[in-house]
C-alpha cells in the first residue's frame, strides 16, 4: 500500500523540485546571455577542464554527467562543430573514445566561470547560512547514497547504455 506524503513532506518535496527547476533555468539563461553557452556546454567543459590532460573516456564523462549515451554523443558533436572539444581514440582501448577539451573550450569555460560562479553564489549560497549550507550538503549526500543503494547497477547501466 502506498504511503502518501504528509503535508510537511509534500511541501518539502515540492519546494525542492521548484527550487532546482528555477535555479537551473536561471543559471542556464545567465550562461546563455553572458557567455553564449548552454548549461550542458558548461557542464561538459568544466568536467573536462578539471580532468587529467583535459580528456576523459566518453563512458567516464557520461557517468560524471549522469547522461544517456545518445545525449552525450549529440552534445559532443555540437561542441566539436564549434571547436570546444574534439574526439580522439584512446591509446589503451581503441573502442573507448576520448573526449578532449580544446584551447577554445578551455578559453570559453575560463571566460564563463567567474560570472557563473558569482551567479551560483548569489542565487544559492547567499540565501543560506553556513549551517544551512552544511545541512543541504549532508541531505544531498544522504539522498545520493540512498539512490546508489536502491539500485547499485544504475550507474553502470546508465554508463553502458
Amino acid at each position: 500500500m502506498t504511503q502518501w506524503l504528509d503535508e510537511d513532506e509534500q511541501r518539502t518535496w515540492r519546494a525542492v523540485v521548484k527550487m532546482f527547476g528555477q535555479l537551473t533555468a536561471e543559471l542556464a539563461q545567465a550562461l546563455n546571455r553572458d557567455s553564449d553557452m548552454s548549461i550542458s556546454d558548461y557542464e561538459v567543459l568544466a568536467i573536462l577542464s578539471e580532468a587529467p590532460d583535459g580528456a576523459l573516456q566518453a563512458r567516464a564523462l557520461r557517468c560524471e554527467l549522469q547522461w544517456e549515451k545518445s545525449r552525450l554523443a549529440h552534445q559532443v558533436r555540437r561542441m566539436e562543430q564549434r571547436g570546444l572539444v574534439r574526439r580522439e581514440t584512446c591509446a589503451d582501448d581503441r573502442r573507448a573514445p576520448l573526449v578532449c577539451i580544446t584551447e577554445a573550450g578551455n578559453a570559453a569555460v575560463r571566460a564563463a566561470a567567474p560570472a557563473h560562479v558569482a551567479r551560483v553564489r548569489e542565487l544559492f549560497f547567499d540565501a543560506l547560512t553556513p549551517a544551512q549550507s552544511h545541512a543541504m550538503r549532508e541531505a544531498a549526500e544522504a539522498i545520493l547514497e540512498n539512490l546508489s543503494a536502491s539500485d547499485p547497477g544504475a550507474e553502470v547501466d546508465r554508463a553502458s547504455s
